[in-house]
């Protein structure tokens, strides 16, 4: 087995390990998880792109027991192929694409300026704060239900949800958890249906609702793309914003580059995006037989792209353990590649971006009080605390 993604070191830092992986070979058979691991750039792009490997949606078994878990990804745009990608991602593009993003982009800039103004008050106050508590995690939870057009007094309903959800996506998660999962999907799927029949005016919801071309979501697909929404967006936006701070008060000199040169943060998102993946592993079924870097997939077996792998690849970014803020190109594969591409990849770079110019500005002392608290999941890379002071 290449690595145990339950090895507190190797969650730590998987980085080295998929060093020791790629030189060996492009791709390997991980017989703990089941499925084959792709660790090249190369091997990873093709994963992604590939039309003979697809997201083939398994049900979580038994069924009885997680049917609303089930309903969220069987209408899921993410968990499809064409046809019925190709007309689920027209819809919901031609909702986003209603300039949600730039009727956002201010907003979220006078939240990230809120949130990081009482982050600094708490440092003064205290002498630290809790940044994943105080920033990275409420402002993509505030941005994404803006978004969806959820009344304030419901949005603490949200990160618990989410984050139940998504544990499910672990490997050898307890009994337990599975359960929390469902309860969470059956909560959010009621939920949503009564946001739906009401919804706000200028909402990502309320568009959803609308036809476009005389066709329409159904309410299973509406409540499946908003959970999407929930979870793409919250998950690894705050994962990004979390490890990317760790990243930047351990390399002093690109906080600095950063805090002197506010025109270098649309290199700097893609930088931590690159540097810390947020999402580590992505799978795909073969619906043919399929060869990536010399390793054959067959008709119903899996093979994951290790996106964390795949961006500190030395054939594709210079000194690929260093953190440079003004790398460019930077051809990350944070977002996904080929039909599924992240349909909310601008939302985030301005929720990100946005942080760290507040942090910049606000906070240009910025450090760690301690050591950062990591989660021990492997797929979503993140922290459970991140203490700073200023």
């Amino acid at each position: 087995m290449p690595f145990d993604p339950q090895d507190p070191d190797f969650v730590a830092d998987p980085y080295p390990t998929f060093a020791a992986l790629r030189a060996q070979a492009q791709v390997h058979a991980h017989s703990g998880l089941g499925l084959a691991v792709a660790v090249s750039h190369a091997a990873c792009s093709e994963v992604l792109r590939n039309r003979s490997l697809g997201r083939i949606w398994s049900d979580a078994t038994p069924i009885e027991q997680f049917t609303s878990f089930n309903l969220l990804h069987r209408n899921s745009l993410l968990e499809n192929e064409p046809p019925t990608h190709t007309r689920l991602r027209r819809l919901v593009s031609a909702a986003f694409g209603r300039g949600h993003t730039e009727r956002l982009r201010p907003w979220v800039d006078e939240l990230a300026d809120r949130l990081v103004t009482d982050l600094a008050d708490k440092i003064a106050s205290e002498g630290s704060a809790d940044l994943l508590e105080m920033l990275a995690t409420p402002l993509p939870v505030e941005v994404i239900a803006e978004l969806l057009g959820v009344p304030a007094e419901d949005r603490s309903k949200l990160v618990p949800w989410s984050n139940a959800i998504v544990k499910m996506y672990e490997y050898g998660l307890p009994e337990a958890k599975r359960q929390e999962a469902e309860n969470a999907a059956s909560e959010f799927v009621a939920y949503l249906r009564g946001l739906a029949q009401d919804p706000a005016p200028d909402s990502l919801i309320n568009d959803l609702v609308a036809a476009h071309d005389g066709e329409k979501l159904n309410q299973d697909e509406l409540v499946a793309t908003a959970v999407l929404f929930l979870m793409a967006g919250h998950e690894a936006t705050v994962n990004v914003i979390g490890n990317g701070v760790v990243a930047l008060m351990r390399h002093r000199d690109q906080w600095q580059r950063l805090i002197g040169d506010p025109a270098l943060l649309p290199t700097a998102v893609e930088e931590l995006i690159r540097y810390d993946a947020p999402l580590q592993l992505f799978e795909r079924t073969a619906t043919a037989e399929v060869t990536i870097a010399g390793f054959t997939v067959q008709p119903g077996e899996k093979i994951a792209a290790l996106l964390g792998a795949a961006a500190r690849d030395g054939q594709v970014f210079a000194e690929p353990d260093r953190l440079d803020v003004s790398r460019n190109p930077n051809p990350h594969l944070g977002f996904g590649a080929g039909i599924h591409y992240c349909v909310g990849a601008p939302l985030a770079r301005v929720e990100i971006a946005a942080a760290l110019r507040a942090l910049a500005t606000r906070l240009p002392g910025l450090r760690l009080a301690g050591e950062p608290e990591r989660r021990p999941e492997f797929v979503i890379r993140g922290l459970r605390e991140l203490p700073v002071t200023g």
